[in-house]
């Protein structure tokens, strides 16, 4: 099998060609092996950088690339300045080529990279810059920058995972409104003027189904202002401080959704907390820095409590425990983490379980959705069509 290469040697330079090999991780080991470091490997046959089959790995976004390639320069001993230079000439994006070029200069300049990052903080989440800071104090900013590549797939992962489950779901209800939408808007209307021309009275069902067509094409307009207006002061009312932690808090007591929101805010937790712990983070820091980084703001707000506690002298168990917003299993794994001294490790299994229990919960939830709907939406297009058609089985008495 071939796979296309991009390489750099240890003076710097980058090169590209064509390899064979069983497969890609044999041939990332005979390379390394030579002295040389992958900067990026992908089957011959890939077209624009993706390949013609299915993905056998995580892809990964240019951000990610960059750190890749970042790290593997500064491994090879390339000064940071240099890689910086090497790098921003090889991105295709003009805007994050400007922040690359903007990084270049004020690293030149004698500012950190952590600092010239985070003046970029809408491009760049804050465990990035966090991330950038425990690398530079530590003295091992390519290792943390592997790990934060890491960290950053597998949260990718388990969203991209979680989005594709609900495709089908929302692909389903899209259609059952278009096809319940055409037929109270147009064959509902040919059906009423049909049955009109008899004068006689029709079954409950058809006038029920009949008025209702009359008073959304005579009033659509009137139901659409309405509709946006009641979109618009939902979305309002979120956007108001404070207001979205109380939604937030009111997804996590839904049924089965609630315990996946749940599942996913502990596991974007822990896998920050560990990502951050392995760079040299002191755990109040990295706490102050997790809070930012789980999306339901009602969780941030219970481990910004947590963290609050632990800053004042408090265990991290403890603390989660008294909370009782985060599951007990995660708060037993923490409290094993803090006495036996291995808490990154067992922070990184509990995002591992958690992250499975989130992939199981999805399967079966769309295993059970999808069949649902479908019921469901054939439930309600038979019995449109039936009350609509019903006059036609009483021909005789609507004749008359």
């Amino acid at each position: 099998m071939e796979f296309r290469c991009r390489l750099a040697s240890a003076s710097g330079q980058v090169v590209e060609g064509v390899y064979a090999a069983e497969n890609e991780a044999r041939l990332r080991h005979e390379l390394e092996e030579k002295g040389l470091f992958v900067l990026s490997l992908q089957p011959k046959g890939a077209i624009a950088g993706v390949s013609i089959r299915l993905p056998q790995r995580n892809q990964v976004n240019s951000r990610e690339f960059l750190n890749q390639e970042l790290a593997t320069l500064l491994k090879a001993g390339m000064p940071l300045v240099q890689s910086l230079d090497l790098l921003k000439r090889r991105i295709d994006s003009p805007v994050f080529r400007a922040v690359l070029d903007d990084v270049h200069d004020k690293v030149r300049s004698g500012t950190a990279l952590s600092d010239a990052f985070a003046s970029h903080s809408d491009l760049f989440p804050r465990v990035y810059t966090a991330s950038l800071l425990a690398g530079e104090r530590s003295g091992n900013l390519d290792a943390v920058l592997r790990r934060y590549v890491d960290y950053a797939k597998i949260i990718a992962t388990v969203k991209r995972k979680t989005i594709s489950a609900l495709v089908y779901p929302a692909i389903l209800v899209s259609l059952a409104l278009v096809v319940v939408s055409i037929i109270v808007l147009k064959v509902v209307p040919a059906f009423s003027d049909f049955y009109g021309t008899y004068g006689a009275n029709l079954p409950l069902a058809t006038r029920v189904i009949v008025k209702v067509s009359a008073f959304i094409r005579a009033q659509y307009l009137l139901l659409l202002i309405v509709f946006g207006a009641a979109a618009t002061s939902v979305i309002a009312w979120v956007r108001r401080p404070g207001q979205k932690a109380r939604f937030d808090h009111l997804v996590l007591r839904l049924p089965l959704v609630g315990q996946i929101a749940r599942k996913f805010a502990t596991s974007q937790m822990a896998r920050t907390l560990a990502t951050l712990l392995g760079g040299g983070l002191p755990l109040v820091n990295a706490l102050d820095i997790a809070t930012k980084s789980i999306g339901n703001q009602y969780m941030s707000e219970q481990l910004e409590i947590v963290s609050t506690h632990v800053r004042e002298g408090e265990s991290f168990a403890a603390a989660l425990e008294a909370r009782k917003a985060f599951p007990e299993v995660a708060v037993k794994m923490a409290e094993v983490g803090e006495s036996t001294g291995a808490l990154q490790d067992m922070l990184n299994t509990v995002a591992d379980f958690y992250d499975e229990e989130i992939s199981t919960n999805m399967e079966r939830f769309v295993t059970l959705v999808e069949p649902v709907l479908l019921v469901v939406m054939g439930m309600v297009i038979a019995g449109l069509l039936l009350a609509l058609y019903m006059p036609l089985f009483q021909l005789s008495s609507v004749l008359s």
